[in-house]
């Protein structure tokens, strides 16, 4: 499950190199010294000196063939020797930029001077795939205290990215957060995965928490859809905290705004993990997980088989198993014998419902025939007639409320009924309460915006 959320590496690394409008310190230190600009742009007379020639080797590197080669090998390298080596070469190519880089550094005393030094730092870093000299440049950059509003927030995520590269975790939430804040997004949508992953790695998985449990609380009051990124930070953050309640919450979020398979999978997946139901309640789960299209390996299928009971449900018991035996996630060797006693006992147990259901609605029937009844109509998809026996057994004395609640909001969510499943499965309370907010999720789902 938790591969889903994982920060790709390359997504990361676009993020990371990706072109940045600074808009705020000229190209070229001197010449901007020559055109008089106006007194809030100057440098200081030290710093233009000895910054010029920096600035004509990073603005010659595009056309200069040894620098792109040097740099491609860098961007390239994968150990550390080899990193070293390939920005030792780029540093040669650029005439010894790191030397010229440090004594211009030590010239730069007004906020101009490190504002154009910083720039020039997170560049020279870029060419050598170097992510904290970048960093080192792009937080030089926001304490000059003379970054553009309009380049604020990519610098600040610039900064982020650059510090999570080069494991300052919390450095990296500090930057990301004040970029999120700003309202700065990039084009990759991934500030918030960074953001979160930023916070967990810092051991601060609460504050990740709190910033997407904001973002999703002012969607719910502007009626519109939460994003999708919002509700998997958060459902992480919950899952790695072992947090049920909230994991439900989000779980079932995710299911309902943006249902397929494998958002169901995730969803139950993860209530299936924390909740540590016992199999008559987590059978009503992977029921739920049938019905989306979520289950996809053998131990769906299994698990599904161990939690229903093939005396009870051999009809249930056989089309599972012949499901799982047609998509060849299970073998003959398995479920063979198994799958014929259970199909031997299908068609008496057929032949007896009209009996069963005749029993069930006289005066005298307990809660418990009452319910057992509805639960075999169940089991044959005979949800119209589950429906009334379950609203029959909530009217009993003993009855199991929780169990029949929760069974009665499946049978009509699976009669289209959303809104009488909804209000049903609401009432569930105790252990029964996940699977029964999945399955109202799953009602909601089927009235729910594709956008």
């Amino acid at each position: 499950m938790a591969r889903k959320f994982l920060i790709s590496r390359i997504a990361l690394a676009v993020a990371m190199t990706g072109g940045m409008a600074v808009a705020a310190a000229p190209t070229t230190v001197a010449a901007k010294e020559k055109e008089k600009a106006p007194a809030k742009a100057t440098f200081s007379k030290e710093y233009a000196a000895v910054a010029a020639p920096v600035d004509k080797a990073i603005a010659d590197s595009k056309a200069n063939a040894a620098v792109t080669a040097a740099s491609q090998k860098a961007q390239a390298a994968k150990t550390d020797a080899e990193k070293a080596a390939a920005r030792a070469e780029v540093d040669a190519a650029m005439g010894g930029v790191l030397a010229q880089l440090q004594t211009a550094e030590a010239q730069a005393t007004q906020p101009f001077d490190k504002l154009k030094q910083g720039e020039m730092t997170r560049n020279v870093g870029v060419l050598m795939n170097d992510p904290a000299m970048q960093n080192k440049g792009l937080v030089m950059m926001l304490d000059s205290g003379q970054t553009s509003p309009e380049s604020l927030g990519q610098v600040q995520y610039l900064a982020g990215v650059t510090a999570y590269q080069s494991g300052q975790y919390d450095v990296a939430a500090r930057y990301l957060q004040q970029s999120f804040d700003g309202g700065y997004r990039d084009t990759q949508n991934m500030i918030q995965p960074l953001l979160a992953d930023s916070y967990k790695r810092s051991n601060n998985p609460q504050a990740a928490l709190a910033m997407v449990q904001k973002e999703l609380e002012a969607a719910k009051a502007n009626g519109t859809k939460p994003s999708e990124t919002s509700i998997r930070s958060a459902l992480q953050a919950s899952y790695d905290a072992k947090q049920l309640a909230p994991s439900t919450e989000y779980a079932a979020m995710l299911a309902q705004y943006y249902p397929s398979p494998a958002s169901w999978n995730i969803a139950i997946s993860i209530v299936r993990q924390l909740a540590s139901l016992q199999n008559a309640e987590n059978l009503d789960l992977m029921r739920l997980m049938n019905v989306t299209g979520a289950m996809k390996d053998k131990r769906d299928y299994l698990e599904y088989l161990q939690n229903v009971d093939p005396r009870a449900f051999p009809g249930e018991a056989v089309k599972i198993m012949d499901q799982g035996l047609a998509k060849s996630l299970l073998t003959q060797a398995e479920v063979g014998q198994d799958r014929a006693n259970s199909a031997g006992r299908v068609a008496a147990d057929k032949a007896s419902l009209p009996a069963t259901e005749r029993d069930a609605m006289k005066p005298g029937a307990t809660a418990a025939q009452v319910t057992g009844a509805a639960d075999v109509f169940l089991s044959y998809d005979e949800y119209a007639k589950a429906e009334t026996l379950y609203k029959a057994a909530l009217g009993k004395s003993g009855v199991d409320a929780n169990k029949a609640n929760l069974r009665l909001g499946m049978a009509q969510a699976m009669q289209g009924k959303a809104a009488d499943a909804q209000a049903t499965l609401a009432k569930v309370s105790g252990t029964r309460a996940p699977v029964a907010k999945l399955w109202s999720a799953y009602a909601a789902s089927k009235g729910t915006p594709a956008s």
